[in-house]
This record gives structure tokens, C-alpha cells and sequence, in this order.
């Protein structure tokens, strides 16, 4: 057999201009407070995502944050990643399925989605929105190339729901 190629477990960052100094530098250039409101919706119909922090927008390079918005009576779609994720109820009531298992939650819960679990969002309201904040982790695992994610069952379709209502 011939002589081991080398292997290379996490990619360098090469460039004349990198160095700490620059990084702080470009990331006290960044901003420090991002708008909500200024942020667009995207998904759909009945579930709405807002990115609010990620590393493209601020200098968070391991943390990515964003909004949920679910219309009465709707659920997410059924998935599963490899990234943990905490999710701060806003609004509402209603519940979670992971792993097969079901979790109640109203505003003011925090959930912790465990890293691999199958999970789905239900608000349980017939008549109200659901609203929660999410936060992962989800930019350090991309680094290290732990960025599976897998859907298992789309999410409802209906007639569109304004998440900003």
C-alpha cells in the first residue's frame, strides 16, 4: 500500500488580512442591535420563520436566533437535526411530539429540543397564534460539518396566515 494521503479535520483560515485583531475589528464594526421588524417572514403558509441573529448579520459566530409564528391550530413540519434548539414561548399554548412523546407548553416555557430527536410544534389554540423565540446553535455544528437535517413530513397546507397579525 502506498503512504497515507494527510487529512484535514477542520478547514483553515488562511488569508493575509485574518488575525484576531481583524476579526475584533470586524466585529465591532458589526451591528449590535438587529430589528425585528425589519427582518423578513419566510415559510408559510401557517408557519412563519424571521431570522433575527446569525453569523451573516452579526458578530454571534456560534449562536443563531429566530422567531416562530403558527396559526391557531397549526403544527410545523416533522423533523429532525443535529443541532440542539431552546425554544422561549411567547404566545400561546399548545405542545410538542418528540420522539414520539408529547410535551405541553404556554407562554412562558422554555423547550429544549435534544439534538437528533424527530420533533413537531403544535399550537393547540384554535382561536390565537402561537409565538416563540428560538435559539440554537445551529452555526458551530456547520462548522464542524454537523449540519444534518432532515424533514420526515411537510407542514400543513391552508390559507395564509399573517404572521405579524
Amino acid at each position: 500500500m502506498g503512504k497515507k494521503d494527510d487529512r484535514v479535520y477542520v478547514r483553515g483560515i488562511t488569508s493575509a488580512d485574518y488575525g484576531l485583531e481583524g476579526e475584533r475589528q470586524r466585529m465591532l464594526k458589526a451591528p449590535r442591535v438587529v430589528k425585528g421588524k425589519d427582518q423578513e417572514w419566510e415559510g408559510g403558509p401557517l408557519h412563519w420563520n424571521k431570522t433575527i441573529i446569525c453569523p451573516q448579520t452579526v458578530p454571534a459566530q456560534t449562536l443563531y436566533m429566530h422567531v416562530e409564528a403558527m396559526a391557531p391550530g397549526a403544527h410545523s413540519q416533522k423533523h429532525g437535526h443535529q443541532n440542539e434548539a431552546m425554544f422561549y414561548i411567547l404566545d400561546g399554548k399548545g405542545y410538542e411530539i418528540h420522539d414520539g412523546k408529547r410535551y405541553e407548553w404556554q407562554a412562558g416555557d422554555a423547550v429544549v429540543v435534544h439534538a437528533g430527536c424527530v420533533h413537531q410544534h403544535f399550537n393547540a389554540d384554535p382561536n390565537k397564534p402561537a409565538r416563540m423565540l428560538v435559539i440554537k446553535t445551529k452555526p458551530m455544528y456547520n462548522f464542524m460539518n454537523l449540519n444534518e437535517q432532515g424533514l420526515v413530513e411537510p407542514g400543513p397546507q391552508g390559507p395564509p396566515f399573517d404572521p405579524d397579525a
